[in-house]
């Protein structure tokens, strides 16, 4: 799983890097068994790496674990599928015989 800030806006740093959002992070993934749920929902497996809040996270609502740290609030998606939610393109590559790059 995708750990770290490194997105984060600044509100949302120190929650985060806490153990509470740590731990409820890691048992989610795991009871969904590490599957990106929008692949499998379309029948693809997928290892999930972000577990992403349904309705964002605002500084008025993150201190309320309803919103926060609730099951109901989240999903685990891939890196490609949370792109997509945020409708963010992620670009791919092929590379020819003689070691061009070029994006599809």
């Amino acid at each position: 799983l995708q750990r770290g800030t490194v997105m984060a806006r600044e509100f949302a740093k120190e929650f985060y890097s806490s153990k509470r959002w740590q731990e409820c992070r890691n048992e989610y993934a795991r009871r969904r068994r590490y599957l990106c749920e929008d692949c499998l929902a379309r029948g693809i497996i997928q290892a999930g790496e972000i577990v992403h809040h349904v309705e964002p996270l605002t500084p008025d609502n993150i201190s309320d674990p309803r919103v926060a740290l609730n099951f109901d609030n989240l999903r685990l998606v891939c890196r490609k599928c949370h792109a997509e939610e945020h409708g963010a393109k992620i670009a791919r590559y092929t590379i020819d015989e003689r070691g061009r790059v070029f994006i599809r």
